[in-house]
């Protein structure tokens, strides 16, 4: 069944700036219906002419976006929907002429971290934001795009550690290692954050997207590279090892508001005995 409930919020700051923030109770996962809500505001940006600046952050100061919902892999979607799709969604972003930022607070980990990776812009706070691209611990692989687009950021070695450790990460090293453009001070992350967005919407808006279409010449992922390991993110629900571990995660509350949620990379060594696969 379709989610009723709104997971993200517009708010027109002016005709060239919009703020949206991401409410999904209890911890902004990432589902079907996010999806379709992004894919949405997408064809919104795309139709707006006086747009120039949007702003992404979280209602939760605890979860900018969780990660994606397991539970919800084996939800079927209404009859007659097609999947929606993180990957189209963010090339659309990144070709509009609409500069796209994300203000994070909490964690963003897995799906979460993706679609802070597909946005144009990335800050964070230094107190409150932890990254993660947690999916090899549960014996999956990134599909939202991490696997092509931080080799590009961080390099190849540092995308290496981020992927196959699956950790947690703060925002200052996410910061050093070209994750995210900035960590800062959270009393100071709006209002640097708004302070940009001011200065880029005082910009006309056929120079921003000339030089966004510009750089992405060199720095966007190959859709069928982002398509390849989206294929490979799903076809690994079906090893005994995944679904060892995604019951295990199941057992330890993932979803909610628990321990696992909140260090979640500290749990992922342990989450099976050694005996299993």
């Amino acid at each position: 069944m379709p989610n009723d409930h709104k997971q993200l919020s517009v708010h027109r700051e002016t005709p060239a700036i919009w703020r949206v923030s991401f409410y999904h109770p209890p911890i902004n996962l990432v589902d079907h219906d996010t999806l379709l809500e992004l894919q949405n505001l997408a064809s919104a940006i795309e139709a707006s002419a006086e747009l120039k600046v949007v702003i992404i952050d979280s209602a939760d100061p605890d979860f900018f976006l969780a990660h994606w919902d397991i539970a919800s892999v084996a939800r079927p979607l209404p009859a007659g929907t097609p999947p929606p799709s993180w990957i189209d969604i963010s090339l659309r972003l990144a070709q509009s002429p609409v500069v796209t930022i994300g203000l994070i607070r909490g964690r963003a980990r897995g799906m979460g971290s993706e679609i802070a990776l597909g946005l144009d812009l990335r800050f964070a706070s230094i107190e409150r934001a932890i990254f993660g691209q947690p999916e090899v611990g549960v014996g999956l692989v990134p599909g939202g795009g991490a696997m092509e687009r931080l080799p590009l950021l961080t390099g190849r070695a540092r995308a290496l550690e981020i992927v196959l450790g699956a950790g947690d990460f703060d925002a200052s090293t996410a910061e050093r290692y070209g994750w995210i453009n900035r960590a800062l001070p959270d009393a100071q992350l709006d209002t640097f954050v708004r302070d940009l967005a001011q200065r880029l919407a005082s910009f006309d808006k056929a120079a921003l997207g000339e030089a966004k279409q510009a750089i992405n010449r060199s720095t966007l992922p190959n859709s069928d590279d982002l398509k390849a390991s989206q294929a490979l993110f799903y076809k690994a629900f079906g090893r005994p090892g995944t679904q060892s571990r995604v019951k295990a995660l199941m057992e330890r509350g993932i979803g909610t508001r628990s321990d696992l949620e909140m260090r979640f990379g500290e749990h992922l060594p342990n989450l099976i005995s050694p005996a299993q696969p």
